[in-house]
């Protein structure tokens, strides 16, 4: 980190926190946790942000406050009442994770007042303890995110080269360690954040607009995109094949395993491999009802699903039968409403429901 610049940005560490507080005061976003704020509601609220957009997270948020009020109501819930409400939020070890949190929380006699004991509960990194810890409880600790990274970065122009977010994260927090105001340190970590959200940007900045322009070498170099340097990541591109089967007014899915890794509990199209149909074959013999792209941290996933139903009834007679263990389920399609589907899964079954629903 270049030594002159962050001097001269801690010996201005006053005048910069003055100027960040007074912008968030006039400009912050209304959101919910902030206007009726309380402990349950920035815990809520800092879950879903992990890796998740504010405008994403805004009508989920809205529904699980009115299903699931409170700690006592969230350890109370059942599994799957949980993972309804966060269905198509994605990474859903954070939703597991919170409702055990909230377990843990409810057991004790008041809930934890230390940094060190926030990180001590499920799901709980230095970020999200940081956060919680800072806004709801008025604890001195910064939060290091990849908004505060870019910030700091070109703040003092530092072009070290990091080879990812993590890195860089690491290496800055002594320097956001240094800058947090101690008198308001919820107000200066979210007002970094929500710098980095609506002035910051990654791409075109709005340094015109900014309220620490004053402070920032990186602007002033008059190319702040240039930082921080992070290494591009490396993207694998990932082939899935899936089927479309339905018969006698169900339709084929897959629901993982209670204690899967990933979507555990969660329904998704079947593999065409774990419906017993060759790949290969499939892709040559049939022409897909949908291609679908997405892109999940570093994998490029492209996703052809094909319709398999009439193939299914030429082949065999009576309803396929599998095994116990495989995970294949023959959902009514009255019910798919009620059923948690990965969100990828619960568009596409909506769309090809539309267009290829007829029970047969």
């Amino acid at each position: 980190m270049p030594t002159s610049a962050s001097e001269t940005l801690l010996a201005q560490r006053t005048a910069f926190q003055s100027a960040l507080l007074e912008w968030f005061r006039k400009h912050q976003r209304r959101l919910p946790w902030r206007e009726t704020p309380s402990l349950y509601k920035t815990v809520v609220s800092e879950f879903m942000l992990q890796q998740t957009q504010v405008k994403t997270v805004l009508p989920y948020f809205a529904r699980w406050m009115d299903t699931l009020p409170t700690f006592a109501a969230l350890a109370s819930a059942s599994e799957d009442v949980v993972m309804k409400l966060w269905e198509g939020l994605g990474y859903y070890s954070r939703a597991r994770n919170l409702q055990r949190l909230a377990k843990a929380i409810v057991a004790k006699p008041r809930p934890p007042a230390a940094l060190t004991e926030w990180l001590e509960l499920p799901g709980v990194g230095p970020y999200t303890a940081a956060a919680i810890t800072s806004i709801a409880l008025n604890v001195p600790a910064a939060c290091v995110d990849g908004n505060v990274v870019r910030i700091l970065a070109r703040l003092t122009a530092d072009a070290t080269p990091f080879r990812d977010s993590g890195s860089a994260a690491k290496a800055f927090r002594p320097l956001a360690d240094e800058l947090l105001s101690h008198q308001h340190p919820g107000d200066h970590n979210q007002a970094m954040m929500e710098l980095g959200a609506t002035i910051c940007h990654r791409q075109t900045p709005l340094c015109t607009v900014c309220p620490v322009y004053a402070f920032c070498a990186g602007a002033k170099s008059g190319e702040p995109e240039k930082f921080p340097q992070l290494a591009p990541k490396k993207i694998e591109a990932v082939a899935v094949t899936r089927v479309w089967w339905m018969r006698e007014g169900h339709l084929l899915l897959h629901r993982a395993a209670v204690g899967a890794k990933r979507l555990a509990n969660l329904h998704e199209l079947p593999r065409a491999s774990d419906s017993g149909f060759d790949e290969t074959a499939l892709s040559a013999d049939t022409k897909p009802l949908a291609i679908k792209r997405r892109v999940i941290t570093r994998y490029a996933i492209t996703e052809t699903i094909h319709d398999v139903s009439a193939k299914a009834r030429q082949g065999e007679s009576g309803r396929p039968a599998f095994a116990e263990d495989s995970g294949l389920v023959w959902i009514p399609l009255a019910e798919i409403e009620t059923i948690t589907l990965s969100g990828p899964h619960r568009r596409w079954i909506t769309e090809l429901l539309k267009n290829h629903g007829k029970p047969d």
